[in-house]
């Protein structure tokens, strides 16, 4: 007779037999260990361990003592300090400790091949800032801000669009004519663009901290949704067929879209104009750069509407 099935489990096998490294009972396990608490016990190991810990690809770094010392003085939001161990310290060095304190920021000492990892470079001369990442607005809160600004007696608003402008730098002085010249805010369009990153931040002279920036998928469609919102756009090129100032629509709420130094503007953005505006400059000059374009043509504007 049967078992009727009863013992069914125990008719089934248990599966591969384990590697001998994985037995606990078996000398090979037990090497295992020991190279696993070696390796842990490498200082070159355990410093990639720390750095890893509290870093990642996406951490915007300042390095070197100059531009720490520039960052902080422009208050570049930032999350922790890295300080070399048995640093020589110098008036600059004095000042970075100063000024980290006096923002609450978290000073962490390393020795220095932590901070080697942490910088991803060797030239960082002792010193490593983390900063945080930037806060980006929409373009709906952009428009919402301006317009009940406007309505409540404010100037009427004005955008600054960047069309494949890279170079961070750029980005940042653009925000600090912007900011002086009483722009409402920045679009910038999420490929082929700057980002405010803390080189950014460091030429716009803390300047993001105040003008908004906001972060669009197609830049071509922001200008079409601005249009419907009662905005006019003025493209800046060399060729165009107004000055800066005197297109008539400087009064107006506005949105200036700047191009790339040498490329322009590109041929969609340029169809999206109600009209392009040139600067008057001398022949033996090819271009402006993208940030002393939108300087000038911010004071033209904020000129006209005074």
């Amino acid at each position: 007779m049967g078992s009727g099935g009863k013992h069914r489990g125990a008719l089934r096998g248990k599966g591969p037999t384990p590697k001998a490294e994985d037995r606990v009972y078996h000398k090979a396990y037990r090497e295992k260990k020991q190279k696993e608490r070696r390796q842990f016990a490498d200082p070159r190991l355990a410093a990639k361990r720390r750095a890893a810990k509290f870093t990642s690809d996406a951490d915007d770094l300042v390095i070197g003592r100059n531009s720490v010392l520039e960052a902080l003085r422009v208050a570049v939001p930032s999350k922790e300090l890295y300080i070399a161990s048995r640093l020589e310290a110098d008036d600059r060095t004095r000042e970075i400790i100063k000024l980290a304190g006096q923002q609450g920021l978290h000073i962490l000492e390393a020795d220095r091949l932590e901070i080697d990892r942490i910088a991803r470079s060797h030239s960082h001369q002792g010193v490593v800032l983390k900063v945080q990442p930037y806060e980006y607005s929409s373009l709906s809160k952009l428009v919402d801000k301006a317009t009940t600004w406007h309505s409540n007696g404010g100037p009427a608003p004005l955008f600054v669009a960047l069309d494949g402008v890279t170079d961070p730098q750029n980005l940042g002085a653009v925000i600090r004519s912007a900011a002086a010249f009483g722009a409402s805010g920045i679009i910038l369009p999420e490929r082929r663009s700057a980002s405010v990153t803390a080189a950014a931040w460091k030429v716009s002279a803390g300047a993001a901290a105040h003008l908004p920036v906001a972060r669009v998928v197609n830049l071509n469609k922001a200008i079409d949704a601005l249009h419907e919102q009662g905005f006019y756009a003025i493209g800046l090129d060399g060729g165009g067929s107004a000055m800066i100032g005197e297109t008539g629509f400087e009064k107006d709420p506005l949105v200036i879209v700047l191009g790339a130094e040498g490329k322009g503007l590109s041929r969609l953005a340029s169809e999206k104009c109600d009209v392009i505006a040139s600067i008057p400059i001398s022949g033996r000059v090819e271009s402006l750069n993208a940030s002393v374009a939108a300087g000038i043509a911010l004071y033209a504007t904020a000129h006209e509407r005074q």
